[in-house]
């Protein structure tokens, strides 16, 4: 019975770690893909087209909140007054991303800056070419 729950608790880490790190390397992949789609149209390095793309009122606001969450993830301090600027503390229930900024995103992004815990990055941080 003792041999039967280890190897089910075995199993049960296994696919845990499996997803874990499936979905880090997936939050890894969106990032690097958001860092280049932004250097493409604003150049210089990844947090200043982020920025850029998030300052752009020209941009969509999907892509602008895409950038927020990208910023976020990257944890670089670089962005963080740019983002405090657009956060009003008021964070609705619900916010269509295609409408507006997402004051959501912004508290979580601000957060993961100031040091909140990121549990993914460390998989994947050392792979983002800045």
């Amino acid at each position: 019975m003792k041999t039967k729950f280890f190897y089910i608790m075995a199993v049960g880490i296994g696919i845990f770690l499996l997803f874990f790190f499936v979905s880090c390397f997936w939050i890894g992949y969106r990032v690097k893909s958001q860092c280049q789609n932004a250097k493409l149209k604003y150049g210089n390095d990844c947090v200043e087209a982020l920025i850029n793309q998030f300052k752009n009122e020209n941009e969509g606001f999907r892509e602008r909140n895409n950038a927020i969450w990208a910023l976020g993830q990257i944890g670089n301090s670089q962005a963080l007054s740019v983002l405090q600027n657009y956060y009003t503390g008021n964070v609705p229930d619900r916010e269509p991303l295609d409408e507006m900024i997402s004051q959501y995103e912004l508290k979580k992004a601000i957060n993961l800056i100031n040091g909140g815990i990121n549990i993914s990055a460390f998989v994947w941080r050392g792979f983002l070419d800045e």
